[in-house]
């Protein structure tokens, strides 16, 4: 099996597990007299065979990301590690970008005036750099992940 196709299966896996965690919730209580529309027990059975497929899952995932190198010379998870740190600092430039570019909208001559305190165009440029660099280290990790065999 591929890595991809076990990362496809721990996605899986996690939306099952809260399903099930919906319909026990669901099924935890009935009025006195009443039959529960699914039994908590066999949903627990089924919880609790999802949840040790996921360790699993997760387990393999984490080895093979451990010891699967990059082109670069990242191992896998040091490149997921910095594709997520890349992705806040995206996120945190444009945010800064966007709360800098106020528009002024005066009604009086006696209304505050606002002004950045940042340049814009800088922080947007450094933003767009940013994002690039997201692309770029994402391709790379979702081709290895479709090339790589996931460690057994």
């Amino acid at each position: 099996m591929k890595l991809a196709e076990a990362l496809i299966l721990r996605a899986d896996a996690q939306k099952r597990i809260e399903q099930l965690r919906q319909r026990l919730n669901s099924n935890a209580q009935i009025q006195e007299g009443d039959t529960p529309a699914e039994e908590p027990q066999v949903l627990l059975a089924e919880f609790e065979q999802v949840t040790d497929e996921l360790t699993r899952l997760i387990q393999q995932i984490n080895v093979t990301n451990v010891t699967t190198m990059l082109e670069n010379g990242l191992s896998l998870a040091a490149a997921l590690a910095q594709r997520d740190v890349i992705k806040l600092k995206h996120s945190v430039y444009n945010s800064l970008a966007q709360s800098a570019t106020t528009s002024q909208i005066r009604y009086s001559l006696s209304e505050i005036r606002l002004r950045s305190t940042v340049d814009v165009p800088d922080i947007r440029s450094q933003a767009d750099q940013l994002a690039q660099e997201h692309r770029e280290l994402d391709t790379q990790i979702q081709a290895t992940n479709w090339l790589t065999d996931l460690v057994e």
